[in-house]
């Protein structure tokens, strides 16, 4: 029997967004630059192909180049016309229920931050405006969850890792599960799912009945990182820097596993802000963990941050290697001293608030490769500015890697140069050479060819 390997139907909100008005539909389905029909396309596609071994945005569209998504307002309310779909979002001809609420998380978000956002932060500065849009965004969405002690823990890590390394994210999960923490990651497959799964297991062992994992993307990546089965909070944010910053507001420890070129990204944001003075005294667990035999990953990534940040970045973090229980012991201590935080200083248990994430880390960063060979990689600056413009470095990588315009810009015109400081590229090329030894750039791949160029310069010339 032959299997038709697309869907094509029709599908209703269940309980929430029923209704859009003339003007919201119009914009859906507007192919114009200023339209969202594109970005609502790519990411509904992203939901339906939950599941998917191809991390690349180019290729998933370019296999499913017949997909198409329609609004239409029926007599009864809000309706998707759904054409060549793929069929591993349905059973038995029917959508599965996870996937059918995260296809409308994506029309919730989208639209309300293509239609309503821009008129709660018209009077702000730049900074406090960016801030705000995180916190509108993620209200819209239902994830601030008000009254609750501190018990989000977000966990990064990279969506290719082998099964030793996805095993231990299971274990950790479920170490932080059973003491009633919930978990929030990018929403893909690899470190992004496991600790989810393991915490979903020990949910039901608690008889917690009410368990969230919640995952965070936005439109450039989410293509390439469907979000897993298990996410049940699904928030699409506007670009990569807010989806950080969600991370960071909606947060209360973060833990990182073993991945590449993206961890390394969140990772240099976050030291990054915790560098910055105004954040000194602020709490903030952060731990990286993995298996036995992981050891050598960070000890590069150690090496690499004391090398080009320095030892005081070194003491914002702890590595914890073959422990699950004590990752989640060391977890659970970091988030009482959270609490007792945000009590003495009356700071809201759902958004952070207080921490303060310098403008350089909210700028939108387009990685071209004018953008690229600008970046600033010397010293002489202060911790947090060179932090931020690695992380830019980081981000245009990840870009050529999984992103649409970032392999094409690569297919067109060559790798990115990033041009730099002999005494920051060489540290940055050993981390970049471990990532492509140890297979950790893209998933199934047979030889990576780099999307980048490194050209360390004199000292005078930096």
């Amino acid at each position: 029997m032959i299997i038709d390997p697309y869907v094509s139907t029709s599908v209703t909100p269940l309980d929430n967004l029923d209704t859009l008005s003339p003007y919201e539909v119009a914009k859906l389905q507007d192919v114009s630059q200023g339209g969202l029909y594109k970005l609502f396309r790519q990411c509904c596609l992203a939901v339906l192909n939950c599941g998917s071994e191809l991390d690349s945005t180019k290729l998933v569209l370019e296999k499913y180049r017949d997909f198409d998504i329609r609004v239409s307002q029926k007599h009864r309310g809000l309706q998707l016309d759904l054409i060549n779909a793929p069929t591993n979002a349905f059973v038995d001809g029917q959508i599965i229920e996870g996937i059918r609420e995260n296809l409308f998380s994506v029309l919730r978000d989208l639209l309300y931050v293509g239609v309503e956002l821009e008129k709660y932060s018209e009077e702000l500065d730049e900074t406090s405006r960016m801030t705000n849009e995180v916190f509108h965004i993620l209200r819209h969405a239902s994830a601030l969850k008000p009254h609750v002690k501190p018990s989000l823990v977000v966990c990064w890590g990279g969506h290719s890792i082998g099964r030793t390394e996805y095993e231990y994210t299971k274990k950790v999960g479920y170490e932080l599960g059973l003491r009633g923490f919930d978990i929030c990651t990018g929403c893909g497959p690899g470190a992004m799912k496991g600790p989810m799964k393991g915490a979903a297991i020990a949910h039901t062992k608690q008889r917690i009945c009410d368990g969230r994992y919640v995952g965070i993307s936005e439109p450039g990546i989410i293509a390439a990182e469907s979000p897993n089965p298990i996410v049940n909070e699904l928030v699409i944010m506007p670009d990569i820097e807010k989806r950080l910053e969600a991370f960071v507001r909606l947060g209360h420890g973060i833990i990182v596993f073993p991945g590449g070129a993206g961890t390394a990204e969140e990772i240099l944001y976050i030291l990054g802000i915790l560098l910055h003075e105004r954040n000194a005294k602020l709490p903030f667990p952060l731990i990286f963990t993995g298996p036995s035999g992981s050891e050598a990953y960070f000890e590069t990534v150690d090496r690499f941050i004391r090398d080009t940040l320095g030892e005081e970045a070194a003491g914002k973090y702890q590595i914890i290697v073959d422990d699950p229980h004590g990752v989640a012991v060391k977890m659970k201590e970091g988030l009482e001293a959270v609490t007792s935080h945000r009590k003495a200083t009356s700071e809201s248990f759902h958004f952070n608030w207080q921490l303060h994430v310098p403008q350089q880390f909210q700028q939108p960063f387009m990685p071209s490769h004018e953008n690229m060979a600008d970046l600033s990689l010397f010293r002489g600056q202060s911790d947090f500015d060179l932090a931020a413009n690695l992380r830019k470095a980081l981000s245009g990588i990840v870009a050529g890697n999984v992103k649409e315009p970032g392999i094409r810009a690569i297919e067109e015109y060559g790798p990115f140069e990033l041009k730099g400081e002999a005494a920051i590229m060489e540290p940055l090329d050993a981390l970049l050479r471990s990532f492509v030894e140890q297979r950790r750039m893209k998933l199934n791949y047979q030889e990576y060819e780099p999307c980048y160029r490194l050209q360390p310069l004199p000292d005078s010339a930096a």
